[in-house]
């Protein structure tokens, strides 16, 4: 007996980061294929199209979400146009799966929340790390008073010079680093400790007048554990990828929790028992993000990051723009 047919994907725009998120793990993955792509110029969709194997392209976002054969859509806009175009693709009747950050603010973040509730579509936060048996382990760890009692949760990220006129430097766009690498500390720092944090204060380090290059971080959780998280792009900081928390018997920390299937990866777990470490599979983040949500899709499983979750993360992300004296996106 033949299974179900498989999830058609629509894809809103042609980022970069569109293979990574949507068309690899599409193919590797019976259960969805990527069918069709909308760029602002039809002539850039057909090349995308033509480049990747994509039957069909439209010259305009509105034309695909009009295609009855498309089921569900990938949204790798930039950051200002998340809101609006996952509200009329789920309006639309699609499945949203919307890259971080879910919106430019909590405001929008929670229209889209409520659009997906009315209209009974699933809305998903591309933060693919969560699905990876090794995110899941250290939150599992956490969780299960491995280190003891949880008092502090560190998490830094730099990455290496990006050209200042790249999007990501955009007020308009709503850009700024705590946009870009800095919504995935807060994610993480909510995810592995399972605690709302309260930013206590932020400083910040400009490119341009609201835009934020770097951004350093401290919370404190109801638990009264406390968080810090630094994150750079265009800063002296040129490459860190780093998770540590702390506990009241001991200490994780993690190298690469963001992409472990890409170059090298580490869990180190101290306790009084020693010193250990652990490793895990070297599958794409995004292969396992595709999956669930398609169950999410399928079988109403739930999702690890919901719009719920995207809301929540985003008011954290609003918070720290305040306490550095700086705009909400």
């Amino acid at each position: 007996m033949n299974g179900p047919e498989p999830l058609r994907l629509g894809i809103l725009g042609t980022a970069r980061i569109a293979p990574w998120g949507a068309i690899n793990p599409a193919r590797n993955n019976p259960a969805v294929t990527v069918t069709a792509v909308a760029a602002r110029e039809l002539v850039r969709a057909r090349e995308f199209a033509a480049r990747h194997a994509i039957p069909k392209a439209y010259g305009d976002y509105a034309e695909l979400l009009a295609d009855g054969e498309v089921d569900a859509v990938y949204i790798p806009l930039p950051n200002n146009l998340h809101a609006q175009w996952s509200i009329r693709a789920l309006e639309a009747g699609k499945h949203v799966l919307c890259e971080k950050p879910l919106a430019a603010n909590a405001e929008e973040a929670e229209s889209m929340v409520a659009t997906a509730e009315r209209t009974g579509r699933v809305l998903a936060e591309a933060f693919h790390y969560r699905y990876h048996p090794l995110a899941q382990r250290v939150r599992d760890l956490v969780q299960e008073g491995a280190i003891g009692t949880l008092e502090h949760a560190d998490i830094q990220f730099c990455t290496p010079s990006i050209r200042p006129n790249n999007i990501r430097f955009s007020y308009e766009l709503a850009g700024g680093v705590t946009m870009d690498m800095g919504c995935y500390a807060v994610d993480m720092l909510r995810f592995l400790t399972g605690e709302e944090p309260t930013v206590i204060q932020a400083e910040a380090k400009l490119l341009s007048p609201q835009v934020d290059r770097t951004m350093d971080a401290r919370f404190a959780f109801p638990s009264g554990a406390t968080g810090h998280t630094y994150c750079s792009m265009l800063g002296t900081c040129l490459f860190r990828s780093r998770v540590r928390l702390r506990g009241s018997a001991g200490e994780l920390s993690v190298f690469n929790l963001m992409l472990p299937h890409l170059l090298y990866h580490r869990l180190r777990i101290k306790d009084e028992a020693g010193v250990r470490t652990e490793k895990f599979p070297k599958i794409p983040t995004y292969n396992y993000q595709m999956q669930a949500f398609v169950e999410a899709v399928r079988d109403s499983a739930p999702l690890s990051a919901d719009g719920s979750e995207g809301v929540k993360n985003m008011r954290v992300i609003d918070a720290i723009y305040r306490a550095a004296g700086l705009a909400v996106r």
